[in-house]
């Protein structure tokens, strides 16, 4: 069925549907009540307590890897620390048990 075949003129058909489309007027004192809602939501962002604020600081990215590096460094000297401490008590032990060796019954 080879029906109505209509060609509308694209110039008149996108002239009509520009009239044709309505936009809503934006509520009264639109712009200050999003100014207001901005407002809000930064104030409620402040952190309440010192540990708030800390935790907000240590969250950032940057602050966050040098907390973590910080960590691993203190890690890293008192496993340093506490081999030596073990090594010197070994080596201590192993002495005495050269000079004495029935001293460690």
């Amino acid at each position: 069925m080879k029906g109505n075949n209509i060609h509308f003129d694209d110039a008149k058909f996108s002239a009509l549907l520009r009239e044709s489309r309505v936009t809503p007027a934006l509520p009264p004192h639109f712009q200050q009540n999003v100014w207001r809602r901005i407002e809000n939501a930064e104030s409620a962002a402040q952190p309440v307590s010192w540990m708030d604020a800390l935790a907000a600081l240590i969250l950032r990215p940057r602050f966050a890897y040098a907390a973590v590096a910080g960590l691993l460094l203190a890690g890293v000297f008192l496993g340093v620390q506490e081999g030596w401490h073990i090594a010197r008590h070994d080596a201590q032990m192993n002495y005495l048990a050269s000079v004495d060796p029935h001293s460690l019954r």
